[in-house]
C-alpha cells in the first residue's frame, strides 16, 4: 500500500520543526546582512554618452538616410575599438592605473540602442571620481583615436560623465541581498525539516505503530513523571498507617 501524506501531517512536521526553520532563516539573513554591509567593497558606475554622426561637411546631406543606416552600423565595430587593448592602454598611460588591460576592460560596458546613433560608455569603479575619469578619458581617447584607426571622424562627446555630490553604490545592494537570503533560508529550513522528518524512523505515538504494523493498538502504558513516581512510596506509607491504626 502507498504510503500518503496528509496536508495536516506537513503542518504538523512545520510545526514540529519551526524552531530549527527560524534558526536558519535568521542564520541566512544575518551572514548575508554582514556580508554586505561590512565585507563587500562598494562599486560606483557612472556613463558617458557619444553621438555616431555622419562627417560629411555638405550640409545637404545632413541627414542622408544611407548615412545614419551607416553610423548605425559602425557602432557595432566601435563597441569593439574602445574596448581593445591600443585604446586601453593609452587610457592607462594618461591616468596612471596600476592595473591589467583585461581588468580595466571588465570595469567598462559599451552598448547602444537598437537603431539609435548614440553610444553609451558605463564604467564601474570603487572610486566614484575615478570612475568619471575612467569614462571621460576613454571617450576622448577613442574620439581622437578613431581617426588613425579607421580615417574617420564622426564620434563626438554627447554628454560627459559627472561626479554626483553624494554618490551612493550600485553594488552590492544590502537591502535585496538579505531579501534573497531570507527566502533561501526559509526554503533551506523547510526543506531540512522535511528531510529530518524523512529519515527519522523511530516510533513515537501509537498512529505510527499502526502505520508500521497495520494493526489497531489495544492498549498504551502512559509515562510516568518523576512527580508521580516521588508521590507514589509515600501514598502506600500513607495507607499502610491507616490500617495499623484500625487494627489497634
Amino acid at each position: 500500500m502507498e504510503e500518503t501524506i496528509s496536508l495536516r501531517e506537513l503542518f504538523q512536521t512545520l510545526k514540529k520543526r519551526l524552531s530549527l526553520i527560524v534558526i536558519i532563516t535568521l542564520i541566512a539573513t544575518t551572514v548575508s546582512g554582514v556580508v554586505s554591509f561590512f565585507l563587500l567593497t562598494p562599486i560606483y558606475q557612472t556613463s558617458t554618452q557619444l553621438l555616431v554622426n555622419q562627417s560629411s561637411n555638405n550640409e545637404q546631406n545632413m541627414y542622408n538616410v544611407n548615412d545614419i543606416r551607416t553610423n548605425i552600423e559602425l557602432i557595432n565595430t566601435y563597441n569593439v575599438i574602445i574596448k581593445s587593448p591600443r585604446i586601453l592602454e593609452l587610457v592607462q598611460e594618461e591616468l596612471n592605473l596600476e592595473r591589467s588591460t583585461g581588468a580595466l576592460n571588465n570595469q567598462i560596458q559599451v552598448s547602444s540602442e537598437q537603431n539609435s546613433q548614440v553610444l553609451s560608455i558605463t564604467v564601474q569603479d570603487e572610486d566614484p571620481a575615478m570612475a568619471v575619469n575612467i569614462a571621460n578619458t576613454l571617450a576622448n581617447v577613442f574620439q581622437s583615436e578613431l581617426t588613425n584607426i579607421m580615417n574617420v571622424d564622426n564620434v563626438s562627446v554627447l554628454a560627459a560623465a559627472q561626479l554626483a555630490e553624494d554618490p551612493s553604490p550600485v553594488k552590492p545592494r544590502p537591502a535585496l541581498n538579505m531579501a534573497i537570503a531570507l527566502v533561501v533560508g526559509l526554503m533551506a529550513g523547510v526543506g531540512i525539516a522535511f528531510l529530518l522528518e524523512y529519515l527519522d524512523n523511530t516510533i513515537k505515538t501509537e498512529q505510527d505503530i499502526e502505520k508500521l504494523l497495520g494493526l489497531p493498538v489495544l492498549g498504551a502504558i502512559p509515562v510516568m513523571t518523576e512527580n508521580d513516581q516521588r508521590g507514589m512510596p509515600a501514598t502506600r506509607e500513607k495507607r499502610g498507617s491507616v490500617r495499623s491504626e484500625s487494627v489497634g
